[in-house]
């Protein structure tokens, strides 16, 4: 497959995320990768909808650099349990009090969506929310769930494409691909909006 779209420019992911990477793909569109060194510092009061739009946008221009006419996707994600931000737990022992602290509840994910056109600096943005409703956990599903999975680098502290569909009641959202961390069909829009058809 040519490394470029067929008028020339090219796709490029502004994430080294496996799981973004895996969902590009399936759109069938030939991307490259580029890792974005944007900080991603969050600003002193700024909430989850306003921080991973900047964000997403601020890595898809640090990537943007390195191509005048590529199209630049740029995303990042957070959780938000009792209006607060959770992020990656890193380790077991806030993996295990995250878990804690969502079972029974629900927690909304936001992921912002950048589409950069470097050539015409036209850039699209979106936020599209998930919620996702866990269920009763106890103590030891968590420590036999963490145990195996250990989703130690993933906000909320599971990977839903695995073993974490098992602490769910339900999902709520217009986009099941927006959970992992690309919501393929706003991207899609995106993309035809700037003349790349995906079908």
């Amino acid at each position: 497959m040519s490394a470029t779209l067929p008028d020339g420019r090219r796709l490029v992911l502004a994430s080294t995320s496996p799981f973004r990477r895996e969902l590009l793909a399936r759109l069938g569109l030939p991307f490259t990768v580029q890792a974005s060194d944007a900080d991603e510092s969050r600003l002193p009061g700024e909430d989850a909808t306003t921080l991973v739009a900047r964000l997403a946008k601020r890595k898809a221009q640090a990537v943007a650099r390195y191509d005048s006419t590529a199209l630049i996707i740029g995303s990042d994600q957070t959780a938000v349990l009792d209006d607060e931000i959770i992020g990656k737990p890193g380790n077991h022992e806030r993996a295990v009090a995250q878990l804690l602290r969502a079972s029974g509840r629900t927690v909304i994910f936001y992921t912002g969506l950048c589409l950069l056109d470097h050539a015409s600096q036209r850039c699209q943005v979106v936020v599209e929310p998930f919620r996702v409703v866990f269920r009763p956990l106890t103590s030891a599903m968590i420590e036999n769930y963490l145990r195996r999975e250990q989703p130690y680098n993933c906000a909320g502290s599971f990977k839903s494409e695995g073993l974490g569909i098992a602490l769910f009641e339900r999902l709520e959202g217009d986009d099941p691909s927006s959970l992992i961390g690309l919501p393929l069909i706003q991207l899609t829009r995106m993309l035809e909006a700037a003349g790349v058809t995906v079908l």
